[in-house]
């Protein structure tokens, strides 16, 4: 796997924090920084999501990839599912992530509750790599309910 991720600066102007990151496979994401009110040279211009933003995104996707995955292998007629992450980050750097809370909702016409949360379990523990990654330096809490399709 490879990614390469080059700074993009400011209209040419070479100021601000925006990047892009080309990944092998071919696709692109643009990310920025916050902006700075004291040293407005030093900070992003809100265009894009922040890296820390994608870095939990990446998990969000990585584990709602691996419960459908899961629950469509189990022939469950599963038709929808998100995951709100809400995150906190520790106060001094590095600022890595201290807990996660991943809540799924998972739509489905008779998806039983025991294997949407057989299917967050494996994904935590075994098969997600974000959240395994993730999970060695935050607490990572998991929830979840199932609509009726």
């Amino acid at each position: 796997m490879e990614c390469t991720v080059s700074w993009t600066g400011a209209s040419g102007t070479r100021s601000g924090m925006g990047f892009l990151a080309e990944t092998g496979s071919g696709h692109t994401l643009v990310m920025d920084g916050a902006p700075d009110a004291v040293k407005p040279e030093n900070g992003g211009q809100n265009l894009a999501p922040r890296p820390m933003e994608t870095l939990l995104a990446g998990a969000g996707g990585c584990t709602a990839y691996d419960v459908v995955l899961i629950l469509k292998r189990g022939r469950h007629d599963v038709r929808g599912c998100s995951v709100k992450l809400d995150a906190e980050r520790a106060d001094t750097d590095p600022k890595v992530f201290t807990k996660i809370n991943m809540h799924f909702t998972v739509t489905g016409k008779g998806v039983p509750s025991a294997a949407v949360e057989r299917a967050i379990a494996m994904s935590h523990d075994k098969y997600c790599s974000a959240s395994v990654m993730l999970g060695k330096t935050a607490v990572i809490s998991t929830s979840f309910e199932v609509l009726e399709a």
